[in-house]
């Protein structure tokens, strides 16, 4: 039994490697595609960047009629797929990943709930008396794994494994709090119709899983009319790809790779080179032309900002903190409550799902629009580089151990 755990433990490693290899560097892809965004959006060829977004398209097959701006066909479409790829990680992470045991997962797992509630708690007191702007209490909830991923990467050796691990299985828990906040805050009005189509489609997939299907064609074919049902049904489009994720089989014969396993490595660039930097590029464009200095300290970015910021890392903290005084978890081996708490400022970086959250919360909110981007961005640079300095001076100048 031991020399058969032995490949799995150093598979494991080399797994995480890569993941975190790949992350850190389309973190600064995602970097890179911001920053466009803002230069675009505030030059001659903002007007150009406006009418792309709003460019329609339509797709009709029958009396199937979809009919979006492309910038929607992004959100809820190239999204959908991002969604799938966190649903596999999820699923792997829960079944043989650092969140397999109760002892691993548990530190983690505590953390991420203060990170969430934190927050949650600091955007709702700037914005209680508004009701449009209550609805935008989960943008700073969020972490955002490449963008944190890829400011850690600029550390590199220095950073132990086990404060990767940590900062990753408290973006994968913030990931499950989005899509289950998302599911409950974010839906429209129902259609019956649409939600059965989407719930017997649900079952041919638990069909294909029990039948020991193992190839990844029928799962995907069936994918797709999934993704129709479930943004017809008025639940958002992008929790299709979490549904399909958790159908496709884990568990492989000896020797042979799973096909979850092959999913996920094959559609990571896709995902990080091009899903997210398309998302970045066509939802980071702020025009900071008009704004004002009321602007910067308006409820709703202000809210953002010191949630992401402050919220992060004190809710981060202090469940840790009691967690630990209270045995019912432990700090990683080799991790300091310094570094602990420099990476909780890390957390703080919300990018992709909070402007993702964002584009939900204020959809029909026009003249929220822009602030609710203005705290995210804003928050996430502060996180970005205070968070890196901090974890910088943790870890001083020598090597983490072994």
């Amino acid at each position: 039994m031991q020399k058969q755990d032995r490949p799995r433990a150093k598979s494991g490693r080399n797994f995480l490697t890569v993941f975190v290899e790949l992350e850190s560097a389309g973190g600064i892809v995602l970097m890179a595609a911001a920053v466009l965004a803002l230069i675009v959006a505030n030059s001659p060829l903002s007007g150009i960047y406006v009418r792309l977004l709003d460019v329609p398209v339509q797709v009709r097959i029958g009396a199937l009629d979809l009919h979006k701006p492309l910038i929607l066909w992004i959100n809820d479409g190239l999204m959908a797929i991002f969604f799938f790829l966190v649903g596999m990680e999820l699923k792997r992470e829960m079944a043989e990943g650092h969140l397999a045991s109760l002892r691993s997962a548990a530190l983690p797992a505590i953390a991420a709930l203060g990170g969430i509630l934190a927050p949650a708690g600091i955007y709702f007191l700037f914005n209680r008396g508004d009701a449009a702007a209550v609805r935008g209490w989960a943008i700073p909830t969020a972490t955002d794994i490449a963008f944190a991923l890829g400011v850690l990467s600029l550390l590199g050796s220095r950073v132990p494994p086990a404060l990767k691990a940590f900062l990753l299985s408290v973006a994968i828990f913030d990931d499950l709090a989005a899509i289950v906040l998302i599911a409950l805050l974010y839906t429209t009005e129902l259609s019956g119709v649409a939600l059965a189509i989407a719930g017997a489609l649900t079952v041919i997939l638990f069909v294909l899983n029990r039948l020991g299907i193992r190839k990844a064609t029928p799962y995907l074919l069936i994918g797709i009319p999934l993704w129709v049902a479930v943004l017809k049904s008025g639940l958002h489009a992008t929790l299709s790809g979490v549904v399909l994720a958790m159908f496709i089989p884990l568990r492989a014969p000896a020797n042979t790779p799973s096909i979850l396993r092959k999913l996920e490595h094959s559609l990571h660039p896709w995902v990080a080179f091009g899903v997210l930097p398309i998302f970045a590029f066509t939802n980071a464009g702020v025009s900071i032309g008009g704004l004002s200095l009321a602007d910067m300290v308006h409820p709703v970015p202000l809210g953002i900002i010191l949630g992401l910021f402050l919220g992060k890392q004190f809710g981060i903290l202090a469940l840790s903190w009691f967690a630990v005084r209270l045995r019912l978890a432990a700090l990683p081996g080799a991790v300091t409550w310094r570094q602990l708490h420099a990476v909780a400022v890390l957390c703080g970086i919300g990018f992709t799902m909070s402007l993702f959250v964002a584009s939900l919360a204020f959809e029909e909110t026009t003249d929220l629009q822009g602030l609710e981007r203005l705290g995210i961005l804003l928050g996430t640079l502060v996180s970005g580089a205070l968070g890196y300095f901090a974890l910088s001076r943790a870890l001083g100048r020598g090597n983490p151990p072994a």
